[in-house]
């Protein structure tokens, strides 16, 4: 199903600021998507970056060329309606698999394209890819052709950092602009600095600067230590952002983007089990169990009895065991 054409320019249409979920491998799957959804749902959602090479690899094909329907990469491309406006993220060093992969995005229905070029992940990083194109500027700028070809008309973004072991802002920003993204999303630090200093927000500022200065169009979305709406607000306005990715203060709080919600203890728990029952329904087979428990450390913060309940939770083995033992904690804990 392709989009009408007053979809393809989505980004064009948002309020500024505007908050963006960020892709994140095994946690913004599309189980703990829905509960965003549900819950507090962002501008715009991304899913987890996705292999293109692997999509498209020959024994992963049928006999049309597309991903077989049961190809476990084709279940990080679940998505629903009240997901929208949803951008599939891939990652690749191959421009022909970046069109087949943008094209592929664009026949299940997504609303944009977007190209991971910041990921610091050594596997990704002997592929060429991720932050690797940060030192191949020529191969990057292939590969946002390639999605545009692939795209259908839809938007294609970049995800990416200032540099790779130093700031290149100056010369990478331009070379991205130049191929003319609909929007690039920028993690205000390099490869090398991963996320062990403070994000610079003020390189953020100078991005906007730049694509002023270059008399572009392409939106610039500031990325990095944004604690929740407010202070993605704050940082949006000195920076001149038109939007913010916010990432690691999703954790254990699908509600994040709705600002009125403040859930109480038991609710808290409730939608963790939730959670948990939805990535066993939906992803149960394919993924491991172990996937919730990062996510049962982030629900199981600042409460009395919360480092028993976590270390309870980490004994778990599926979403039944995790409701029983969440039962027993409201009932004899915060009803009492």
């Amino acid at each position: 199903m392709l989009l009408n054409e007053c979809m393809n320019n989505f980004w064009n249409t948002l309020p500024k600021p505007f908050f963006v979920l960020a892709p994140m491998a095994n946690v913004t799957d599309a189980a703990f998507r829905r509960m965003i959804a549900k819950y507090g749902k962002p501008d715009v959602m991304y899913t987890e970056f996705v292999s293109a090479d692997g999509l498209f690899a020959r024994q992963n094909i049928d006999e049309d060329g597309q991903p077989r329907a049961d190809h476990p990469l084709m279940r990080d491309l679940l998505f629903t309606e009240g997901e929208r406006p949803i951008v599939a993220q891939f990652f690749t060093s191959n421009p022909a698999n970046m069109e087949k992969a943008a094209a592929l995005a664009a026949r299940l229905g997504f609303d944009g394209i977007d190209i991971n070029m910041g990921c610091p992940d050594k596997t990704i990083e002997k592929q060429q890819a991720g932050a690797k194109l940060i030192l191949n500027p020529e191969l990057a700028t292939e590969l946002i052709a390639a999605a545009k070809r692939g795209a259908g008309g839809l938007p294609v973004s970049v995800k990416t950092r200032l540099g790779y072991n130093k700031d290149v802002l100056e010369e990478w920003l331009p070379a991205l602009l130049a191929a003319e993204p609909a929007a690039i999303i920028l993690h205000a630090r390099t490869r090398k600095e991963m996320s062990k200093v403070p994000a610079r927000w003020e390189r953020i500022a100078r991005a906007a600067l730049i694509r002023n200065e270059m008399k572009s169009k392409t939106l610039i979305i500031g990325n990095g230590d944004a604690l929740d709406p407010a202070d993605a607000r704050a940082k949006a306005a000195m920076s001149n952002a038109d939007g913010v990715m916010l990432g690691r203060a999703i954790f254990g709080t699908p509600w994040l983007f709705n600002e009125g919600a403040d859930p109480d203890l038991a609710e808290r728990l409730r939608i963790m089990v939730e959670h948990t029952k939805l990535f066993e329904e939906l992803l149960g087979d394919i993924k491991s169990f172990a996937i919730m428990k990062k996510h049962f450390k982030a629900y199981c913060e600042n409460f009395p009895g919360a480092k028993e309940l976590r270390m309870q939770l980490m004994e778990t083995h599926n979403a039944a065991e995790v409701e029983a033992l969440v039962k027993s904690f409201i009932a004899s804990t915060i009803i009492h």
